[in-house]
């Protein structure tokens, strides 16, 4: 393969990285099997030296963190006595946080916010179940999307790594 080949390669897997950690945070997006495509995209060229059993091993960290979160959140909003309308909201407030003008604020803030107030369209009585029902959605989300986050930043540190130990 050419090293020009190799860059573009190499800069397919890079872009599909930066998504996946997108995607960490935007429901729409999967990002963790995105990042890993980065990995297997860095994998298949020239200039990288992954080993088959690293792509087995960030495939098998992949697949448990997209399937824990698809369990966390429903979780904990249960664990807390709350509704499906909670991480619904937390989901919506979520999409409401990155639409802010100070993104990182509105992604840890809204989410919450979203959840309180769905809970409170879904029962208006109980003010006190409302909250704590919130926060378990909240928690879930957090623990899902923190995950998420996780692994991709560890996905594009192990490419990083693997280049700078071929370059230099």
């Amino acid at each position: 393969m050419s090293v020009t080949i190799s860059v573009i390669w190499l800069i397919v897997a890079f872009v599909l990285i930066a998504i996946g950690l997108v995607g960490s945070f935007l429901p729409v997006l999967p990002g963790p099997p995105i990042s890993w495509a980065g990995l297997f995209v860095a994998f298949i060229s020239k200039s990288s030296s992954l080993h088959l059993s690293t792509l087995i091993i960030t495939a098998v960290l992949m697949i448990a963190v997209t399937i824990a979160d698809y369990v966390f959140p429903p979780m904990m909003t249960s664990k807390s006595g709350g509704s499906k309308m909670g991480s619904l909201g937390a989901t919506v407030g979520l999409i409401a946080g990155i639409l802010l003008p100070i993104p990182i604020l509105g992604v840890i803030i809204c989410p919450f916010v979203g959840a309180l107030l769905f809970e409170i369209i879904h029962d208006p009585k109980d003010f006190n179940r409302a909250f704590h029902a919130a926060l378990g959605a909240f928690v879930g989300f957090l623990l899902g999307t923190g995950a998420k986050a996780i692994v991709c930043s560890v996905f594009a540190w192990i490419l990083i790594l693997n280049l700078a130990k071929n370059w230099f």
